[in-house]
């Protein structure tokens, strides 16, 4: 399954040109997601904090922008046969919902432990589900499968131009909203936000510093940062399933030219930003999306000198599809 590849000057998947063109393509459809502030947890971090809160995405996520900027990056043709990609989250109910606005069908491969939550979301949004065992390799084949029984478009989660280009316009906003933002937080876990969002920041303001936050039980970025390629972890264990996948070969090279450091934070860190979002900022996000929050307030930044001129701080609350059982479990904790 070949992923979609557009190049730039620097053969990267996508750039700030194709970044603006996502944005005028999903502008219809996408909403403009707010940006929070909390004086209270300013106080907590020590700086100024700025939440964009893609939480009130459509389909609850940010992988909405990247979903609607792929089907309708389709010509008619193409559409017509559908899309297909094997996901067991945001990127799932994105791309169903993206499908059923376009009236086309999205043939959605879910492995069989995915959070339940995130599948009704999926069907209610028209999303045709088949089912796959947990592995990768299962998760691949079945797509594999599906597109050759149906000649539908692959639309890969995060390692597709497409999908870099439309992740991209979440920085676009953010830096119209807060102009005065000098770092950037984002989860990262194929690549693909964190991708889309370095190459739009960095062309905006070259000298933004951008931070990936990265679970301590998922932490490949980490580790292919320091070794220079690449590396997959044998075993992958966080409360995090949005934070589970490891770097695609389209998202690897932005995120080691252009990511300038991975801040690695435990479930529990992860947990109390989860309470923190509730109990301050009044919203309900997955562990994901709290991420951010937890690599601030956490020992690593905190106590890291490099990160003394980071004073506004922009943090990219990425989804609040959240089961609500495991989050009042959470909280208990």
């Amino acid at each position: 399954m070949e992923p979609n590849r557009s190049t730039s000057s620097d053969d990267y998947a996508a750039d700030i040109s194709s970044i603006r063109q996502a944005q005028v393509r999903i502008e219809p459809f996408a909403h403009k997601t707010p940006v929070l502030t909390s004086e209270t947890l300013n106080s907590i971090a020590g700086r100024k904090l700025y939440f964009k809160c893609e939480c009130f995405q459509k389909g609850g996520a940010f992988k909405f922008r990247g979903a609607c900027n792929a089907i309708y990056s389709l010509d008619d043709d193409q559409a017509a046969k559908g899309v297909v990609t094997h996901s067991s989250g945001n990127h799932a109910a994105a791309l169903a919902l993206a499908a059923t606005l376009r009236g086309i069908p999205a043939y959605i491969v879910i492995p069989k432990n995915a959070p339940k939550c995130k599948v009704e979301n999926v069907k209610r949004y028209g999303g045709q589900v088949i089912w796959s065992e947990p592995s990768m390799q299962s998760r691949e084949d079945t797509a594999n499968k599906v597109l050759q029984d149906t000649g539908a478009v692959l639309i890969h989660p995060y390692n597709d131009g497409r999908i870099i280009s439309g992740q991209g316009t979440v920085s676009l906003e953010f830096l119209e909203q807060a102009s005065e933002i000098n770092a950037l937080i984002v989860p990262i876990s194929g690549g693909g936000l964190i991708s889309g969002v370095a190459l739009a920041a960095k062309a905006i303001n070259p000298a933004i510093r951008i931070l990936a936050a990265e679970p301590m039980g998922a932490d490949d970025a980490f580790q292919s940062k320091i070794n220079g390629e690449i590396t997959k972890l044998s075993e992958v264990n966080t409360i995090a399933d949005g934070l589970r996948a490891f770097l695609g070969d389209l998202t690897w090279p932005i995120v080691r030219d252009l990511v300038d450091d991975v801040i690695v934070v435990d479930d529990k860190e992860i947990i109390q930003a989860m309470r923190l979002c509730y109990e301050i900022l009044k919203i309900a996000v997955e562990p994901s999306g709290a991420i951010g929050l937890a690599a601030v307030l956490s020992d690593g930044f905190q106590k890291n000198p490099a990160y003394s001129e980071c004073n506004h701080i922009g943090i990219v609350i990425s989804g609040g599809n959240v089961d609500l059982g495991v989050l009042w479990k959470s909280l208990d904790k």
